[in-house]
């Protein structure tokens, strides 16, 4: 499962709360307990946009110094 979006639904919902499984069965993001494909490309993009989003502040913070 997309932990970012648990993560993120968890902290709307409460920790004890089922309903952010309910919404990412919804969303399609996985079925019953299971992760899904989209699930997974889900992970992947945010994986991928959070690197993109790391190295900009890291060119950001070097241009910065001098």
């Amino acid at each position: 499962m997309p932990k970012f979006l648990e993560k993120k639904l968890k902290q709307e919902y409460g920790s004890k709360s089922n309903i952010p499984y309910k919404i990412m069965n919804k969303m399609g993001a996985m079925k019953g307990n299971k992760e899904t494909e989209m699930g997974k490309s889900m992970e992947a993009k945010h994986r991928k946009d959070m690197a993109m989003k790391m190295e900009a502040t890291r060119v950001k913070q070097r241009s910065s110094k001098y």
